[in-house]
């Protein structure tokens, strides 16, 4: 995988304290990890690296919008990003021991290492930012979604509550006790 440059973070003349970084993410990023469940990103990541002696503490704060399809009619529209995530880096004599550790805010370097790619946690965070399901957002307390895929949806809905299963009906006996 083509490792992106503009995401290492040269560390070793950064004085310690905190520092703020700032990432433009648009689809070119993800061409690296394959096919999305999303397109036309357009996301801002501000990093706020903590140095400290032998940890940083990282903060991403990812905003912006990607364009998803809705769960419920099948349309697209813009879903709106906003998440912040918090990762602790710390460097070790050998990362590698340390991998076993549970904790997936913890990460581990070596001491000799002078640069920190920032790239797959940008990745991970932006995923991790957009909704299991996706779903038109309501406004006013009415959905977006396209009416006629809910009118056609509310149609099936009524048809199967008029019809009985018959493959359930030894089921209800269950239902009152």
């Amino acid at each position: 995988m083509k490792q992106l440059r503009q995401f290492e973070i040269a560390f070793v003349g950064l004085k310690p304290g905190e520092h703020t970084f700032e990432y433009q993410v648009t689809d070119s990023f993800f061409e690296n990890y394959g096919p999305q469940d999303f397109s036309d990103c357009k996301a801002t990541v501000k990093l706020t690296l903590d140095k400290k002696s032998d940890f940083f503490l990282l903060k991403f704060e990812i905003g912006g919008t990607v364009s998803v399809i809705c769960d419920r009619c099948g349309q697209p529209f813009n879903l709106q990003l906003w998440d912040d995530f918090t990762q602790v880096v710390k460097m070790v004599e050998n990362p590698e021991e340390m991998e076993g550790d549970e904790d997936p805010e913890v990460s581990y370097i070596s001491r000799t290492e002078s640069h920190l790619n920032v790239g797959e946690w940008i990745y991970e965070f932006i995923n991790l930012s957009i909704p299991m399901q996706k779903i038109h957002p309501d406004v006013d307390g009415k959905s977006t979604c396209d009416p006629k895929v809910l009118e056609m949806l509310d149609q099936m809905n009524k048809q199967s509550d008029a019809q009985d299963n018959p493959i359930w009906k030894d089921l209800d006996k269950f239902r009152s006790n």
